[in-house]
């Protein structure tokens, strides 16, 4: 690709055009996604998006759509019990349930009806331990069982504000030091600026239980009154929202428990679905603050009502 980077087209253009795009698709992901489409946002013509694209995401952009609206489709099965098939595959951009079964079974080898999401979630947090580098450490990452709550977390809604995001998107997020590595420049951004000591977030766009580890995507990012975009450094701006909060002040096993409960105990008695948005850290201070070991945070799901239910 070096012979065909121009004053204007540098690997941090490429990077902070890649965002835009994946911004596009993530906010758009119900509606026709053509090349032409995502390479305009991105401000690429379409015969080099689709090589910039695949050589920084490892995907073509076919592709990558393709399975980001079959993961999504996965996590309406999980967690939203009003869904049908006919809502999911609109909902993820399938036009209608025959295109979005025919997908399904090419890329999992069975109907949706039939396909096992709760060996796909064990297997998937079985990766994630296997990914541990110490083995004397991986049970931290075992699952909370639905029902239980050791720790005795309990639940705060709050109705958040729109807030602009400054950010740095961080691919392939459980290999060692990338998450860190990126809170350490934008935090060194955000200080050059006068703008370190605002809130501090941590997001993941894919549901680790879900996606492979290798193709989650984690965003770090700080808010802040405006930004333009430049090079990795991406904005995202968030519609006003309700949360379900959970403060943590622990290791990384007690967070982990924390979405444990909250996902599997909590949610499904709430009547609150998920919103379609990714859930937050919301680090109290900066992030990584107190070192690797030790973690003060508040995780906040967005929430939207369910059709049926109690909860408040």
């Amino acid at each position: 690709m070096a012979e065909d980077t121009t004053p204007n087209e540098t690997p941090e253009h490429y990077v902070e055009g890649v965002n835009r795009a994946i911004d596009h698709i993530l906010a758009h992901l119900d509606e026709p996604l053509s090349l032409d489409r995502v390479a305009s946002v991105a401000c690429f013509s379409p015969y080099h998006f689709h090589r910039i694209f695949r050589a920084l995401v490892g995907d073509t952009l076919t592709a990558f759509v393709t399975r980001v609206r079959l993961e999504r489709a996965l996590r309406m099965l999980a967690h939203d019990r009003r869904a049908n098939l006919t809502r999911i595959a609109l909902a993820c951009g399938f036009g209608s349930s025959s295109n979005f079964s025919r997908v399904f079974k090419q890329h999992y080898g069975v109907a949706p009806s039939r396909f096992d999401l709760a060996a796909l979630r064990d297997r998937r947090r079985a990766e994630l331990q296997a990914a541990i580098e110490d083995p004397d450490t991986r049970h931290l990452l075992d699952r909370c069982p639905p029902g239980e709550n050791p720790d005795g977390f309990s639940v705060r809604f709050r109705d958040r504000p729109p807030r602009t995001v400054a950010y740095i998107r961080v691919l392939d997020p459980y290999r060692p030091g990338r998450v860190t590595d990126a809170a350490s420049r934008l935090v060194a951004w955000a200080d050059a600026r006068g703008l370190a000591d605002g809130e501090w977030l941590g997001y993941m766009w894919d549901d680790p239980d879900i996606v492979a580890a290798e193709d989650c995507r984690y965003d770090v990012g700080v808010v802040v009154p405006d930004v333009q975009p430049r090079g990795e450094i991406g904005r995202i701006d968030f519609a006003a929202m309700r949360v379900a909060e959970v403060e943590v002040r622990g290791a990384i096993d007690l967070e982990q428990r924390a979405l444990d409960w909250l996902y599997g105990t909590w949610l499904p008695v709430s009547g609150y679905t998920p919103a379609d948005r990714p859930c937050f850290e919301s680090w109290i201070g900066r992030p990584f603050a107190h070192g690797f070991e030790h973690f003060e945070l508040r995780v906040q799901l967005p929430i939207t009502r369910a059709a049926l239910g109690s909860g408040q």
